[in-house]
């Protein structure tokens, strides 16, 4: 079994956390990005953030 997942966020230009809206958890970052490519998640207001997680691990994101 895997033990990472990847979350895929749609932040600010400045990626700060705040701006940080959750679009999904992804068992492959390549399934991230293209889901963020199929989604217009890439703009020039907007920037993609994908943070690599391990499972059954408490933690701020």
């Amino acid at each position: 079994m895997k033990n990472k997942v990847y979350v895929l966020f749609q932040t600010d230009i400045w990626k700060t956390k705040s701006s940080r809206v959750c679009f999904g958890v992804f068992l492959y970052e390549n399934a991230a990005i293209d889901a963020a490519k199929e989604n217009g998640l890439y703009t020039n207001e907007s920037e993609v953030d994908i943070i690599e997680c391990e499972l059954r691990k408490f933690e701020e994101l």
